[in-house]
Order: structure tokens, then C-alpha cells, then sequence
């Protein structure tokens, strides 16, 4: 029978595990469920087994192919369960198929969006750029440039967001034929990898993302890491559900939880509004509270300038701020991103549109607080006439602007005689123009 491997020393690489508390197995519905063991001291165990009853038609053989990794596993399926005639499978017989042999079937994940520079490889292929619609597979790298970013679609409607200039790896995407268990696992090369994992619905669903300093996996929970090369640190912060943490072995193996396992039994349980920074080489960072959300100073501003400006108010703890701006709320059409030392930020070269900002106030560990999220709109008011001639001067006479019927008219903006000019409006009054102001005007 399998056993969970015992917690190894402190080094240098750590593994984090995360999932809902509240994540069930599978009931009903099929055929086959997983069977939890319990040791001699009560302590929770992987699922060693996986429970199968017969059909009518079954046999020894076609249950070997279409379930376990090999169809000559039969002989296993034999000797554990006790069938000498492997031929003769009446409905309703009750099969033990142990968990560590059965077949797994790969996977696909969608791209839900994408901006930016983002390219993508298959294993030593070349690099191509990322369009929204293709569809990754096991083996794909992914790399993100300044201001790329890109968002996956998993299965069971999960996404993980990975941010500008960072490197993903689809390690492996694949579930299990008989249960129906995923077992998604994500490399983070460097920077930024948000996960927004949906509720599991079976304790055996696995969801990882491996660093060179840890491994995150996720069930049901909304969560950041953030793998810095330099530092070789690993900022980790839960914004729903929880995260637990276990250290890696000396020689590099896994003694965090495994599928089937309950959270509770990883070795520091992170909560949301909780995350830690654990550097390589030392111990499991100790949990610290998230800064709270931030507030945005005149959140419903237009932002009609050359620039889209922000400014939030000042939170004595921060050390800095995060700045996210994407085209949806749930920030997972994401086109700008920086890190500010200053309660105030600027983002040049935005267009029009409606967007959302998402701040998070950094604190001296570097590990991102609790955000907010605001809506803003980004327009640019420009009027460009032209004429046949250009005089030194441009007299100007009349209204440059007014408003008729709800359509604004321009008129007067050239004198006889003049060549090209061109004038840049901007309306003081987003209904019913009463004013106006030239911000330039010249040949």
C-alpha cells in the first residue's frame, strides 16, 4: 500500500500546496471512486486503490486496457482481487485497481487572451508568437516580453495568468481515464503566475506550479507567485482559500502533500489575507498578514490626458505599490503592469477603451498585499483640420466649438488664406459642451 513520504530537512527549494479545505471526493455517478486508506495512528493517506464494479460484458482483460497504463496489468488486477478466471466477470463484482498503475489521458488548455509580445515553443521547436484561440498541449514553453502577458483556460474553467517577462512550462496535463482526477502541473521559469483555480470536485485533483525554489499547487483557490532569479526568492499570497506549505527533500524530491491528501496535513497552512517569502537555502517563510486593499484618489476621473495617470493614497507600511491594468474586472486580459516606489503611476501609449486598474501595496518583504480593483474610462479628445495654405499667425475668430442637436461642430478653426493646422480640443463637459480649451495648435 502507498504511504504519504515523511517530511524531509529545510533546503534550499521549498513546495507549496494549495487547495480548498472543503474539496470532496467524487460520489456517485460512476463506476469507479477513490477508496482513502487511514494509518495505524488515524492519519489521512493518499488513496491507494481505486474502487471499480464490474459491467455486464467485462473482463479482466478490457479493464486492464481501458483503465490501467498497461493492458498486461491484468495479471496485478488477478492477483490483488483474486479472479482466477479473468474471462468470467459477472456485473457487480467489486475491483480494487491501484491507484499508482492507472492510465492517465492528456489534456489541453485553451489561450483565453493574450497582449503583448508572447511566444510559445514545443519542446526543442521554434519559437512562434501566441494567438488567443490555439490550443497548448503538454511540452509547450511559454515567454512573455515588457508589457506581454497571456492567459490560459483550463478544462474545468481555472486560469492562470502569466504576467509580463516571466517563463511558464506545461510540465503536465493529463487526468486519470477510470476517475476522471486531473493532474495539472505548471513549470514558473521566472516572474509572475496568477492562479484562479476552481472549486475541486474530487480530493485526487492535482494543480501545481513548480519553480526552481517551489511548487505551488492549487484547488479552489486564488492565489500569486512570484519567482524572483535574483534574489531566488519565492513570494507566495493567498487571496482566497488556503495554501500549504512543505519543504522539498536534500536530493530534490517531493514531500509535500500528493493527490488524495487533506490540505490541513501540509506543514504551514497559509490562509487568505496570509502569504510568506521563502528564500532558498533557508527555512519556510513565517506567514505575514496582507497589506490591506489600497484606495485610488478620484477613482472616477476620465482619463483624458496624453498619459493615464493615478494616484492612491498613502499607506505608511508600503514600501511600494503594484500597479495592473487589464480590460476585465478579473483582470485576465491583462496589458499593463509596474511596480512603483511612489503612491503615484503613469501609463503611456494606452488606447482608448474601458479598462480596469487593480493596486496592491507592497510591504518590505516585497510580497503583495490585498488589492482593489476600479473601472476607469480612457479617452483622447482630437480634432485635426486642414487647409490649403498656412499663415504666420493664426487668427482665430468665433466659437471654436459647439454643440447642435447632440453632435458637436467645429468652425472658425482656419483663416482665409492659411495652410495646415492643427487643433487639439478638450471638452471641460462630458454632457452639453459649454467650453472648451486649445491645447495646441501650429502648422
Amino acid at each position: 500500500m502507498p504511504v504519504a513520504a515523511p517530511k524531509g530537512r529545510r533546503v534550499a527549494a521549498w513546495l507549496v500546496t494549495a487547495c480548498l479545505l472543503l474539496a470532496g471526493a467524487t460520489s456517485g455517478g460512476g463506476p469507479a471512486q477513490a477508496r482513502d486508506m487511514e494509518g495505524e495512528a488515524g492519519a489521512k493517506l493518499p488513496p491507494a486503490y481505486a474502487i471499480y464494479t464490474t459491467r455486464d460484458g467485462d473482463t479482466l482483460y478490457n479493464i486492464a486496457a481501458r483503465y490501467m497504463s498497461d493492458s498486461a496489468d491484468w495479471v496485478l488486477l488477478s492477483h490483488l482481487n483474486r479472479v482466477p478466471v479473468p474471462r468470467r466477470m459477472p456485473a457487480g463484482i467489486v475491483l480494487y485497481l491501484p491507484t499508482s498503475r492507472l492510465r492517465e489521458d492528456s489534456d489541453a488548455t485553451r489561450v483565453f487572451a493574450t497582449s503583448g509580445p508572447v511566444e510559445h515553443k514545443l519542446g526543442p521547436g521554434p519559437k512562434l508568437p501566441l494567438q488567443v484561440g490555439e490550443t497548448l498541449i503538454e511540452g509547450e514553453h511559454l515567454i512573455t516580453g515588457p508589457n506581454g502577458f497571456t492567459t490560459l483556460d483550463l478544462p474545468d474553467g481555472s486560469h492562470v495568468v502569466v504576467s509580463q517577462e516571466s517563463e511558464l512550462s506545461i510540465e503536465k496535463l493529463r487526468h486519470i481515464t477510470l476517475t476522471g482526477a486531473t493532474s495539472w502541473i505548471f513549470g514558473l521559469h521566472q516572474g509572475e503566475v496568477e492562479g484562479q483555480v476552481a472549486l475541486a470536485t474530487r480530493r485526487s485533483d492535482l494543480f501545481q506550479i513548480h519553480s526552481p525554489s517551489v511548487v505551488a499547487g492549487v484547488r479552489g483557490t486564488h492565489f500569486k507567485v512570484d519567482y524572483n532569479v535574483a534574489a531566488q526568492t519565492t513570494a507566495i499570497s493567498v487571496l482566497k482559500g488556503a495554501v500549504g506549505v512543505d519543504p522539498l527533500t536534500l536530493d530534490g524530491r517531493s514531500v509535500a502533500l500528493v493527490p488524495g491528501m487533506p490540505l490541513d496535513a501540509a506543514e504551514q497552512l497559509l490562509t487568505a489575507g496570509f502569504g510568506n517569502v521563502s528564500p532558498a537555502g533557508g527555512a519556510i517563510g513565517r506567514p505575514v498578514m496582507l497589506l490591506p486593499a489600497p484606495s485610488l484618489v478620484e477613482p472616477g476621473r476620465l482619463q483624458d490626458g496624453k498619459a493615464v495617470t493615478f494616484e492612491v493614497e498613502l499607506d505608511e507600511h508600503a514600501a511600494g505599490y503594484h500597479w495592473q491594468i487589464s480590460r476585465d474586472a478579473r483582470q485576465l486580459d491583462m496589458v499593463r503592469d509596474r511596480r512603483v516606489a511612489t503612491s503615484h503611476a503613469d501609463f503611456e501609449d494606452l488606447p482608448e477603451g474601458t479598462y480596469f486598474v487593480r493596486i496592491a501595496s507592497t510591504d518590505d518583504n516585497g510580497l503583495d498585499g490585498l488589492p482593489s480593483v476600479y473601472a476607469f474610462e480612457r479617452r483622447q479628445f482630437e480634432l485635426d483640420v486642414s487647409a490649403a495654405d498656412c499663415p504666420v499667425t493664426p487668427p482665430l475668430q468665433g466659437p471654436l466649438v459647439r454643440e447642435q442637436n447632440g453632435n458637436v461642430e467645429v468652425e472658425d478653426l482656419v483663416a482665409p488664406g492659411s495652410k495646415t493646422w492643427s487643433y487639439y480640443v478638450r471638452l471641460t463637459k462630458a454632457i452639453g459642451i459649454q467650453s472648451y480649451e486649445t491645447l495646441k495648435y501650429g502648422c
